[in-house]
């Protein structure tokens, strides 16, 4: 088993109805990787963590009335998830793999103006997750003038 504990870094963790189907389905659809799962004294799903590349991802239950699964808030999402890929890697593969395992695609493979190619998907329970990999390096300026926009490094 991996090592649970980890150093400063970021992780996000969803609530699910069924967190034991959502954990499977992910490793099935979208290629993450089990670490662990702590199961309590009736089989339910405690906690359970997934790695991709050096991230980790939190699955769950809905454990309080503010954690909550999209399919029990009328799909309403407070936030989504952006996974990047390895340079290189075929993000529309990946999509057309999520597709085949039942991910909502709800934006197909796009190539934006920054230079990465995204996909976004729905999960069965709604959760939105956004898929990208770059495919051209660009400098802030080059985009800028791609897109119209400003980059800066802070807002004042």
């Amino acid at each position: 088993m991996p090592e649970a504990y980890r150093g400063k870094g970021l992780s996000s963790a969803l609530s699910y109805q069924d967190p034991k189907a959502a954990f499977r389905w992910l490793e099935a659809a979208f290629g993450f990787e089990p670490m662990f799962v702590i199961l309590d004294a009736d089989g339910n799903l405690a906690h359970s963590e997934m790695s991709y590349g050096d991230c980790v991802i939190m699955i769950g239950s809905e454990w309080s009335e503010d954690h909550k699964s999209p399919r029990s808030v009328g799909g309403r999402n407070t936030q989504s998830v952006h996974v990047q890929l390895a340079e290189g890697e075929d993000v529309d593969a990946h999509c057309e793999h999520a597709r085949a395992a039942g991910a909502a695609i709800i934006a197909e493979p796009q190539t934006q103006f920054y230079g990465d190619r995204t996909y976004r998907a729905k999960d069965p329970e709604g959760h939105i997750w956004t898929f990208g990999v770059t495919v051209q390096k660009m400098t802030p300026e080059q985009w800028d003038k791609a897109s119209g926009l400003t980059t800066r490094k802070r807002l004042d």
